[in-house]
């Protein structure tokens, strides 16, 4: 069974064959279906076997994209789970226009929350106690919601939430389809099932993922914006005959191809829209050791068994086990020893630790090579090349010459040789300690259980950031706060959205992180002017991803954004109404110095 027979709409086709899955896995084939024809639906299956995409599929494909009101609502048991099931739904939404879905989980301003609520999203993922505390306070409205899904249901259960998730349920309209899914199945949540699911169809799906023992698997924790960096570190120092890349989009594996063959590496790129003539020329040109590096999608990578390929790279993780277990399999085959590496950012941390679980083997730390290595390792080879040219090739002409230069430059052996040293090795210079700055891991927050509110009917006699109410008194002003210069080469950008559309910076941030996967600390200078406004972002945007923001709105004006030339310098004599400085840390969309940072959704 391919995705095109599970009767998806095109939008949904296309992200998915994008993301590089082929074929659903048991408990999307099964559950898809059933979800699509609107029956309610109970699946015992392990964490790992794609359930995400088996649910958020076909309700999707149900959504009513012109309600711009909660439609569907996933209960999850940690705030980590709400991350991840909310970016895999803006990944699978990301042809569908005008999509929204908002995670809600302790821990968030609820200023910020309230803002999002009222901007309207057709999906909410959220942990129980901060659902239900919205439901209190009557800032979150179910009544148009059309389906609820219960995900990891016998967590919430051990966490203490199955109160809440009871209350939450009655909350909801009688008519909505119900889906849940648990790794077990024991007796309350029989009880919950019985009471909120009608003829219901029930799925049990036996998790049968197993790993190659011969592969070494580790992973390196880093920022999204480190991964460049750390791949060229990964492939200067690490033995290897050949490796494979993995990314998500088709577009990510021109993108690092061309940056890894401007540093100088023999590489090619697999993906889906290649035809099967070039597809074999690539694959014979690695079998013949023409070219050391591919970076492929998953589906592109199905079936390659090429000898020369000792490491495997997740340059992006992938959403589910299964898809990291055939990705490493292209490494270690046959009885062959290889290596897999995995890039991971603290927001990912869930995603491994499911990968662990499922292959039922650890994923060991690593770090990444230092300058001082990478120089080692580069002298090393060279003196290994310098070694074999002395040993078998025929060096008498170039020995006289040596000779000739030594006389009539009138300098010594070691001079000349250093010169000549110096000379070879600029392509890939052997000096380079100081060039490979330290890569610091991110700060990685463990998974932390959304605690479940108080229900005694009065609020606890403490405040949310951004709900602390306002000192009496006067108080001095505040120094204006520095400009922080930006990292890295930035683009001012236009975006045709300003005052009179009633836009605020945080309104822009906002859009621009979620709807581009940029954290707000890379999100630059904004000014807003009368009739549109002006934003610094990275340069090095992806055509996809600022093709997309094009079409995005906000307030209602469509972005339609372009790479500022000055040429509107004209419209610039007002003063720009407000001015947002890059802050030191990622913060959210809107939020003040102090507040806590907003988790985005990601494509």
């Amino acid at each position: 069974m391919t995705f095109s027979q599970l009767m998806l709409p095109e939008p949904l086709l296309r992200a998915v064959t994008e993301l590089g899955y082929e074929t659903p896995s048991p408990i999307q084939a099964a559950a898809i279906p059933k979800l699509l024809a609107g029956e309610d639906l109970l699946g015992q299956a392990q964490t790992g076997t794609g359930k995400t995409a088996a649910f958020a599929l076909p309700l999707l494909a149900r959504l009513d994209p012109s309600q711009n009101e909660p439609q569907i609502l996933v209960l999850a048991p940690t705030r980590e789970l709400a991350i991840q099931v909310a970016e895999a739904f803006q990944a699978y939404a990301r042809f569908m226009p005008a999509f929204h879905v908002l995670p809600l989980y302790g821990g968030q301003s609820y200023t910020n929350q309230l803002k999002s609520l009222k901007r309207g999203s057709q999906v909410i993922v959220g942990t129980p106690g901060r659902i239900l505390d919205h439901l209190d306070r009557g800032t979150l409205k179910l009544d148009k919601l059309r389906a609820i899904v219960l995900d990891e249901a016998d967590e919430m259960l051990r966490m203490g939430f199955i109160d809440d998730v009871q209350t939450i349920m009655d909350a909801t309209p009688a008519g909505r389809q119900v889906a849940m899914f648990s790794a077990t199945m024991p007796s309350q949540i029989r009880a919950i099932a019985q009471k909120h699911l009608k003829n219901a169809h029930e799925i049990k799906i036996e998790s049968k993922t197993s790993t190659v023992e011969r592969i070494s698997q580790r992973y390196v924790m880093l920022d999204s914006n480190q991964k460049l960096d750390a791949l060229t570190r990964v492939l200067e120092g690490e033995e290897y005959d050949a490796s494979i890349i993995f990314v998500r989009t088709k577009s990510a594996t021109e993108e690092i191809a061309e940056k890894l063959g401007a540093r100088g590496y023999a590489v090619a790129c697999l993906n889906g829209d290649m035809n099967q003539a070039n597809r074999e020329q690539t694959i014979r040109r690695l079998k013949a050791s023409q070219i050391d590096v591919i970076v492929a999608t998953d589906v592109a990578a199905r079936g390659l068994d090429v000898e020369r390929i000792s490491l495997v790279i997740n340059y992006d993780i992938p959403y589910d086990s299964e898809a990291y277990v055939h990705r490493i399999g292209r490494t270690g085959r046959a009885g062959r020893e290889g290596k897999a590496i995995l890039f991971v950012s603290p927001r990912e941390r869930r995603l491994l630790r499911t990968i662990e679980v499922a292959t039922r083997q650890p994923i060991e730390k690593m770090s990444l090579p230092t300058g001082e290595v990478i120089e080692q390792r580069r002298i090393e080879t060279f003196r290994a090349t310098l070694a074999n040219t002395i040993e078998a090739k025929n060096l008498s002409f170039f020995q006289d010459l040596i000779n000739d230069w030594r006389e009539k430059l009138e300098t010594t052996d070691a001079d000349l040789a250093a010169a000549l040293l110096f000379m070879a090795q600029k392509d890939q210079p052997l000096n380079v300690a100081k060039q490979f700055p330290e890569i610091r891991e991110p700060h990685a927050r463990g998974d932390r259980p959304d605690r479940p509110a108080e229900r005694s009917g009065e609020r606890p006699a403490r405040f949310e950031r951004g709900d602390r109410p306002e000192r009496s008194g006067d108080r001095p002003e505040r120094a204006p706060r520095p400009r922080r210069e930006m990292q890295g080469n930035y683009n001012t950008y236009r975006i045709e959205v300003g005052k009179e559309h009633g836009v605020r910076a945080g309104d822009i941030v906002g859009a621009i992180a979620n709807e581009a996967n940029i954290d707000s600390q890379f999100i630059g200078n904004i000014k807003l002017f009368d009739h549109f406004s002006t934003v610094e972002l990275p340069a090095d945007i992806p055509t996809e991803i600022f093709q997309h923001l094009k079409k995005v709105y906000v307030r209602k004006q469509k972005l339609n954004i372009s790479v500022d030339t000055g040429s509107a310098a004209g419209e610039r004599t007002e003063r720009p109404a407000g001015e947002r400085r890059p802050s030191s840390a990622p913060a959210g969309a809107g939020s003040r110095p102090g507040a806590a940072p907003k988790r985005r959704t990601r494509e």
